[in-house]
């Protein structure tokens, strides 16, 4: 007991205070998910028994697989007119669960209460969604304690930053969706330089080694654009297959652009930060080495995380085209097709960022250095 009154006395009054706050923040925000039914338009019913009614086996000319379960459910209404009575609720999912799910007892569902019930008969309905922000905050909260636990000071201003960058973006779109007369480029573009400032001033705080990063992750983020932009003009864009944007009634174009311009952001700006800290630490513990040493130590550090960063680029695209790949490949689809139409897209935003990442290594490696120098000149 005596260790922890210490350990608290060393903490000092502030940091007792940020965490007794941000202790207050996780139990309210846990009891308030778990009773904010009245707040919720549409009936919330919460599980209280199941039963297995029904198994149907199914193959398809392609023989695949798979079986559907019917499923009874009574559940109790948590919220409106009918609050405290039972419902009785039909659910139909299969083993391959893409588009249904299994219930179980405990679970919150979204319902719409059928009107056109005798009186004094149950209450029937039909289930229209889950309630899942219990499950989303615990996994929110396990993020921000991760954060705070090995970043601590810099883990707070990292989960400011994504919160800032989060709201800016929804509000870009917003703007987008809005207003016809500015193009969704542009307003990524000022969008990208607001979160690359924004990101990089409230974890590493205002200093030299920041703004070489902000100034390296911009200009190597708006080379790659325009490499890629000039690329695809040369070609006229053969090759790429925009049918996944089939359905969106902006130009497709712009819109595939603006995403890649904002997916390549991350790992450029990660680039760098990487190389500013480098090439400021290797100055730091050395205020008289060579700018030649600089340069050398510099292209090492970049060769030894462009592949890594490439490859982690590569593998966040390509992942998330996998289960369409299985559905065509499942489907007797040629493995070509189900590739065209599936990694060409990818592919671009990955090729995109690999570039972005390769030009920000000399980039991020030359602004450090001009701002050592200058650094140097004014000692």
């Amino acid at each position: 007991m005596n260790v922890i009154v210490n350990k608290v006395k060393k903490m000092g009054y502030k940091h007792v205070s940020l965490y007794a706050i941000i202790a207050l923040c996780f139990v309210a925000s846990v009891f308030f998910v778990n009773h904010n039914y009245s707040f919720y338009e549409l009936p919330i019913a919460k599980v209280i028994k199941t039963n297995l009614e029904n198994t149907t086996e199914l193959n398809d000319m392609y023989q695949n697989e798979d079986r559907l379960f019917t499923q009874s459910i009574i559940a109790e209404l948590q919220n409106g007119e009918e609050k405290g009575q039972l419902i009785h609720l039909k659910n139909e999912y299969s083993s391959s669960g893409a588009y249904d799910q299994e219930y179980r007892v405990g679970n919150d569902l979204f319902v719409s209460i059928d009107t056109k019930a005798e009186e004094n008969s149950e209450l029937t309905g039909t289930i229209k969604d889950v309630k899942r922000d219990k499950f989303v905050l615990i996994v929110a909260w396990v993020f921000i304690f991760t954060l705070l636990i090995v970043g601590k000071k810099q883990g707070l201003f990292s989960i400011i930053s994504l919160a800032v960058n989060a709201i800016l973006l929804s509000y870009a779109l917003d703007f987008y969706l809005n207003s016809s007369d500015i193009g969704l480029v542009l307003i990524c573009s000022i969008s990208i330089i607001l979160f690359t400032v924004l990101s990089l001033l409230l974890v590493n705080g205002f200093n030299e080694k920041t703004y070489a990063a902000i100034i390296a992750t911009l200009l190597g983020t708006f080379f790659s654009l325009f490499i890629t932009y000039l690329v695809m003009w040369l070609t006229s864009e053969n090759g790429l297959r925009y049918e996944e944007m089939q359905f969106i009634t902006r130009p497709y174009k712009m819109v595939f652009m603006a995403g890649l311009f904002i997916g390549s952001l991350g790992a450029v700006m990660d680039i760098a930060i990487t190389m500013s800290s480098s090439i400021f630490g290797l100055y730091e513990k050395n205020n008289h080495i060579s700018v030649k040493a600089l340069k050398t130590s510099g292209l090492e550090i970049g060769k030894d995380i462009m592949g890594t960063m490439t490859n982690i680029l590569f593998f966040a695209y390509i992942s998330g085209s996998i289960p369409m790949i299985i559905l065509y490949l499942k489907n007797a689809s040629a493995l070509g097709f189900t590739l065209s139409m599936n990694l060409t897209l990818e592919l671009a935003r990955a090729l995109a960022g690999g570039i972005g990442i390769v030009l920000t290594i000399p980039i991020g490696l030359y602004v450090s250095i001009f701002f050592i120098n200058r650094k140097r000149e004014r000692q």
